[in-house]
């Protein structure tokens, strides 16, 4: 390598007297030629003349003072021709290539216009240059040329004397069959003795192998020679390289310098601030979740305190919370794994607990004195308890209070016969102390059991007052429960459309977010961290879970709060706990539970107090009063249902009705299930019945004692001069919607139930008759073989009798009802609709039973002599048996309209049968066989009664000519 970049100044002289002509500087360049850094080392000669020839200034000629390098690092990789590449790709990898230079701004773009003066000027010369050289060529040209030739051609020649062996790939001397080739022991001795000719014989051997390596060593100088340029190129691009780098090594050394300072002045601080603000705000979260861990470690003795003092929503509303700390500020954290499960237990306890204070408190408020103590036990008590209860979604608790209303019904019946009896001054009452309470009322005077019947109505009354001031607590708990759940609708709609007109983060904000996303500090984006920073700063708000804690906190101090922040907290627990809360539907339940409950409280004294009249009229002692009595007791039992009727709001007539319709429901089941359905007869009574109610007359009339003029029973029902077959149970259903009528003109309060029961009868019977005779049931619940079509027609003309009384209830009704009530009348519209399709059933049933009937027998009709044919014999004889079953059950236009049905049917079979055989009406002789067979049919159904003037049409049978 040379020991400077710099080429030093060409020499005057060399060795073999060979003196480069010096070149004058060109005077047209406008700067001058940086030369390439020369790679051989600057040593004096042996003559002492100077330093070596610079291969720079005199690179057209080579000489052997113009290289100095040493073999190996020729040969290090003699495949590639241009060494600089191999530098760059070998250093930097094969992905290395060369860029295109853009061109400079301050040299002006050269097109080929700026030479075409001087190509003009030289095109002559030139032309006349290559004539010369044509005629002449240059000697030195020649000799070149030629020398190259034979250069080449006498490398190869000698190349050509090395024995091939050497110039293969896998020559290696370890091979014994390769040293054999290359060392041949024939030179050799084999006994061991080294004779002249063995001697001489390796002296030629060495000669012969050091010629070959002479050979192969000038002919790779040879090739060194050739290749000498580009060699050299690529060391003076290597020093050229080694400056540059050097320089940018110097440029990334001051940048990294101004870099660290930078960084010491500008980074650091700032970060080191960052820093501190993220350990301050995780100290502050740390802090507050061991203040909520210390929160919620203390949960379990403060409902233990709550429930000391029956504070059961207080308890709820901790739970509750802890949980949902639990859930999501303390999730995984080990010291509370069983504190869950714990708090869901110890809800179950407050369950149970809450159930059982109530059962206690319903117990000792409908027990306690009636006329001293106020009406309402306990007020708060009860709020709490009701509102656990609907909290935890107990909504089972009227039927607690019910129960207890009952029990409480009879033990005051009983405290005051006991009152009655020891403050008796009657020997005879003092002796029957240990009798049952119905025998004591019995041994009463009159005037005795009156006071004692006053007693009772005046014990009820209050009775059913402390009732219904309870269940008005009860019932407004229930209301303020509904109302926060509206409100809290509301306030989650008014939330979410808040939510939705929220304006976007502006794009200054994104944009500095942007430029501080890359630094990261502990997993946290640093603007993520100033942003944390800056609202910590500006709100001064807690975190969550601060104030969570402050919440269980809350919870846990209601237990000494007054009746004001008794009902703020309980404001504050229908807002956490809206999603354990029952629904608006189920709230809406209960609210009409309640009222119920009243209703059945009113019914429960009634039923006590009609026991206690009823005791005393087992013996006939009520109908041995005189008329003063009767009008004194008359009195007071009115003045009690009408004090209970303001009370509670209606007359105590719903169990009277519950209990008729039921009665009357299993009497028509009973009925049903043993109707054999055939036609049964018609008594007297029921004529008359029918007759009354055709008069306008809608109520049952007397009984009458049967005599020896009485009328025999008849066939049918005469129903405004029609005639109408039925069953025995249409007749008994006659009679019950009488008796709903007349319940109506009695008690024409009731109206809109006894409708409502009605409709309920009606729809059950039309149910059960399509069960028995269109279903079927009727064969497993009678035991009837089958069911004819006599029965089917039966059925139809019993369900259209009901359909035509059904008006006349529905206009009975109209009467007795107000007109905002006349909504419940759309009842029988319904039920007749019912009706009307249940009787086309019937209709439909008749008629497929013969189109089944023509499917069969018309399937083998053969038209084919003698006639009238077999077939239409068989189909004549069931018609004529389908007629005789119906035509005395319907009416005569029913009956023409059902066979008109059939015998449409009829044509259809027929007429499908013809075109299967291929019969058509040409006047051929088929067609004359089937004219007889139509002929006979038309006669035998008009030899049917009321079927004389029944238009078939049988035209109808052929195919239509096309």
């Amino acid at each position: 390598m040379a020991s400077s970049h710099r080429s030093s100044p060409a020499p005057r002289g060399g060795r073999d007297g060979i003196y480069p002509k010096e070149r004058d500087p060109s005077p047209h360049r406008c700067r001058s030629i940086r030369s390439l850094p020369d790679v051989c080392p600057k040593e004096p000669t042996g003559e002492g003349r100077g330093l070596c020839p610079s291969v720079v200034a005199e690179h057209d000629r080579w000489t052997v003072y113009s290289s100095k390098v040493n073999l190996p690092a020729a040969l290090n990789d003699p495949r590639l021709a241009k060494r600089e590449s191999d530098f760059f790709t070998k250093t930097w990898g094969l992905d290395f290539a060369e860029t295109e230079v853009m061109p400079s701004f301050y040299l002006p773009n050269i097109t080929r216009e700026h030479f075409g003066p001087y190509l003009q000027e030289m095109a002559q010369r030139e032309r006349i240059h290559e004539r010369c050289k044509t005629i002449c060529p240059n000697k030195d040209d020649v000799d070149a040329v030629s020398s190259i030739t034979t250069n080449h051609d006498k490398s190869r020649a000698e190349l050509e004397q090395v024995p091939k062996i050497f110039m293969k790939p896998e020559f290696a001397l370890e091979d014994p069959a390769t040293f054999n080739s290359v060392l041949p022991w024939s030179h050799f001795n084999s006994a061991g003795g080294k004779s002249s000719r063995d001697v001489a014989s390796s002296k030629l051997l060495q000669e012969k192998l050091s010629h070959y390596l002479d050979v192969v060593e000038v002919s790779i100088a040879r090739q060194i020679s050739l290749r000498s340029e580009a060699f050299f190129h690529a060391m003076s691009s290597q020093h050229e390289l080694q400056d540059r780098l050097q320089e940018t090594q110097r440029a990334v050394a001051i940048l990294r310098g101004r870099t660290a300072a930078i960084d010491r002045v500008m980074c650091q601080g700032p970060l080191r601030a960052l820093r501190t603000a993220l350990t301050r705000n995780n100290c502050v979260k740390l802090h507050n979740k061991l203040k909520l861990m210390a929160a919620v470690h203390q949960t379990q003795p403060t409902v233990q305190l709550l429930l000391s003092t029956s504070e059961f929503v207080g308890a709820l509303e901790l739970i509750s919370t802890t949980k949902e700390v639990l859930q999501q500020e303390l999730q995984g954290i080990h010291s509370f794994r069983h504190l869950g499960s714990q708090l869901c237990e110890l809800e179950k306890l407050i369950d149970k607990m809450m159930v059982e204070d109530f059962s206690m408190y319903a117990r000792s408020d409908l027990n306690r004195s009636l006329k001293e103590e106020p009406q309402v036990l306990e007020k708060e008590r009860l709020e709490c308890l009701v509102f656990g209860l609907l909290r935890q979604r107990k909504l089972d608790f009227l039927d607690i209070y019910s129960d207890e209303m009952i029990l409480a019904a009879k033990a005051i019946v009983t405290q005051c016969v006991a009152e009655s009896v020891l403050g008796g001054q009657n020997f005879i009452i003092k002796k029957t102390v240990r009798k049952h309470q119905s025998d004591q009322m019995r041994v009463m005077t009159f005037p005795q059991w009156f006071e004692l019947l006053k007693n009772v109505f005046e014990s009820f009354l209050l009775y059913l007052q402390k009732i219904k001031a309870t269940l008005c607590v009860i019932r407004n708990v229930v209301l303020e429960v509904l109302a926060s759940n509206q409100k809290i609708r509301l306030l989650e709609e008014a939330g979410s459309g808040a939510a939705g007109q929220e304006d976007s983060p502006g794009p200054s904000a994104s944009q500095g977010e942007a430029e501080l996303a890359y630094l990261t500090h502990e997993g946290l984006f640093i603007s993520d961290a100033l942003n944390e920073a800056q609202q910590n700063q500006q709100a001064g708000v807690q975190d969550q879970s601060s104030v969570t804690g402050s919440r269980i906190q809350a919870a846990g101090s209601d237990s000494a709060s007054g009746p004001t922040e008794t009902s703020v907290s309980r404001e504050q627990s229908f807002m956490s706990g809206e999603n354990m809360m029952p629904t608006d539907l189920e709230l809406n339940r209960i609210i009409n539970n309640i009222q119920e409950l009243l209703y059945s409280a009113s019914d429960v004294s009634h039923d006590r107090c009609v026991k206690v009249l009823t005791a005393r009229a087992k013996d006939g002692s009520l109908e041995r009063l005189s008329s003063a009595e009767f009008v004194c007791l008359s009195q007071a039992v009115e003045t009690f249902v009408r004090d209970t009727e303001e009370l509670c709001g209606r007359r105590s007539a719903n169990r009277f009705v519950h209990r008729f319709h039921e009665e009357r429901k299993t009497k028509l089941s009973l009925l049903l299930d043993n109707e054999r359905w055939k036609q049964a007869e018609v008594p007297a009574e029921f004529q008359d019945l029918v007759n009354s109610i055709a008069d306008g007359r809608i109520t049952l009339p007397e009984r009458k004692i049967p005599g020896p003029e009485d009328r025999k029973p008849t066939e049918f029902l005469l129903v405004n001069g029609q005639k109408y077959a039925v069953v025995g149970t249409v007749l008994l259903l006659i009679r019950i919607f009488l008796e709903y009528c007349q319940c109506v003109n009695d008690i024409p309060s009731i109206a809109t139930d006894m409708l409502t029961r009605l409709s309920d009868l009606l729809k059950h019977f039309n149910s059960r008759s399509c069960q028995l005779v269109l279903g079927a049931g009727a064969l497993q619940v009678v035991g009837l073989k089958t069911i004819t079509t006599k029965n089917l027609a039966l059925a139809s003309r019993c369900l259209q009798l009901v359909v035509h009384y059904i008006p006349v209830i529905r206009a009975h009704f109209e009467t007795k009802l107000q007109p905002k009530q006349f909504s419940v009348l759309r009842h029988f519209d319904h039920i007749t609709k019912d009706y009307n399709d249940h009787i086309a059933e019937i209709s439909a049933k008749l008629v497929a039973i013969m189109d089944s009937l023509f499917e069969k027998v018309l399937s083998k009709y053969e038209v084919k002599a003698p006639m009238p044919s077999a077939c239409f014999r068989n189909v004549c004889k069931q018609m004529a048996k389908m007629h005789e079953a119906i035509s005395d059950l319907l009416p005569e236009e029913q009956t023409q309209m059902l066979f008109l049905r059939i015998n449409a049917s009829f044509k259809l079979h027929l007429k499908r049968q013809l075109a299967r055989l291929g019969v058509v009406n040409d006047g051929g002789p088929q067609q004359g066989l089937v004219v007889v067979d139509v002929a006979f049919y038309t006669e035998n159904m008009a030899a049917l009664k009321s079927l004389e003037r029944l238009d078939l049409n049988m035209v109808e049978i052929w195919e239509q000519k096309r």
